[in-house]
This record gives structure tokens, C-alpha cells and sequence, in this order.
């Protein structure tokens, strides 16, 4: 019994890891991954490590192959279009709700959240750090929407979104576009214009898709 604890432990380290891997485009679409060298690389045992690949198989980050192993799925205009669609629904739904029972607690740290994503764009800062940062803004943005559910699907969506934008090639200028965009979600949100807010956030969703799309070949 005391075994299981720590196998479960070293399933969620690796499922967070791997997680991190796909997104950040470690693994090449369609790439089939080695179970041996997932077991090198990730140093965990086949248990844990086939509980990891089931679960983002599940959460859609990998595809199970009966008996044949797990592959990061491919990349299609189609799927990017649909992740992009969902996102301005749901993230839209969301916002709405949050900025309807946001509360003053809610308007302190969605400020705090955005001061330190504007600190990150304005002086160097590793990418990885960055995008932590940005995610936690946008988590923060809709937080008090009051559905788990709807949340869980957001980040879900941003997942497959940004396994998408981190794969394509960056675009100049696009970047401080979006970054102006953060503080005047801000601005909106705090001023409760929904109307605003939502048709901004699109715009932003739509503007990041356009980039995204440098990840699929012949969009």
C-alpha cells in the first residue's frame, strides 16, 4: 500500500512535465514517442509513466495507438480554427461572469497579475518565465467566472492553443500589439464594460491565432 502514494506521486511529476514538454514543442507532430527513452529522460518507471501518457491522452495532448504506443498528434488549420472558435466562446462566457461577481479581491490580484506580466515584457525575461506569467493573467482574468467546469475547459483549450503558438515562428511586432492588449483587458474588466471586454478579448484571441497559424503547414 505504501507504494501506491509514491507511484501516484511520480505519475503527476511526470504527467506535469511531459505536459510542459508538448506544449513548449519538445516532440515533433506525429512524432511516436519511446517508451524507453521517455523512461530515460523523464527517470521513472514504466508505471508511472504509462499512468502519465494515459491521462494526456485523455486531456488530448497525446494520441494512444492500440497496442502500438502514444504519438503527439498532428497539426491542421481545421483543429486551430476550432480551438480558436471555443476560446472566444467559453473565455468570452467566462469573462462575463467574472467581471458580473468579480469582487475587490479579484480586481487587486488581476491588477498584481498584469503589473508583473508588464514588468516581464518590458526588460529581458527567459521565455518560459514569460509565458507562466501570461498564463497566470489570463487564468486570473476569468477566475471568479464561478464554474470549475468552464475553467477547466479553458485551460484546456489554452493547452491545444498554445502547443500551436509556441510551434510557429515568431511574428515582430506582434507581440507589444498583444501585450497593449493585456492592460486594456484590464482597464475594461475593472470598468465592467462587458461589451468592450469581450470584443477585445477576440481580437486578442484572433490576432494570436493568426500567428498561430505559422504551425501548420500550407494554412
Amino acid at each position: 500500500m505504501r507504494d501506491k502514494p509514491e507511484s501516484a506521486t511520480a505519475a503527476s511529476t511526470v504527467f506535469e512535465s511531459l505536459r510542459r514538454d508538448l506544449i513548449n514543442g519538445r516532440f515533433a507532430a506525429g512524432e511516436k514517442l519511446a517508451i524507453n527513452t521517455l523512461k530515460a529522460h523523464y527517470r521513472v518507471g514504466l508505471s508511472p509513466l504509462r499512468e502519465a501518457l494515459n491521462r494526456l491522452a485523455a486531456y488530448g495532448l497525446l494520441q494512444q495507438e492500440n497496442q502500438r504506443g502514444f504519438r503527439v498528434p498532428g497539426v491542421s488549420r481545421a483543429e486551430l480554427d476550432d480551438i480558436a472558435g471555443m476560446r472566444c466562446e467559453l473565455e468570452g462566457m467566462a469573462l462575463t461572469r467574472a467581471m458580473q461577481h468579480g469582487d475587490a479581491q479579484w480586481e487587486s490580484e488581476l491588477l498584481a497579475a498584469a503589473h508583473r506580466l508588464k514588468r516581464a515584457d518590458e526588460q529581458p525575461t527567459p521565455l518560459e518565465e514569460w509565458e507562466l506569467l501570461h498564463t497566470r493573467f489570463h487564468r486570473t482574468l476569468v477566475a471568479p467566472c464561478g464554474s470549475p467546469w468552464l475553467l477547466r475547459f479553458i485551460e484546456q483549450l489554452h493547452d491545444q492553443f498554445d502547443r500551436y503558438r509556441r510551434m510557429a515562428p515568431a511574428v515582430p511586432g506582434v507581440r507589444a500589439e498583444l501585450d497593449a492588449q493585456h492592460q486594456e483587458l484590464v482597464s475594461l474588466a475593472l470598468a465592467r464594460d462587458i461589451e468592450g471586454a469581450r470584443a477585445l478579448l477576440q481580437s486578442h484571441i484572433r490576432i494570436s491565432h493568426d500567428v498561430a497559424l505559422g504551425a501548420v503547414p500550407d494554412a
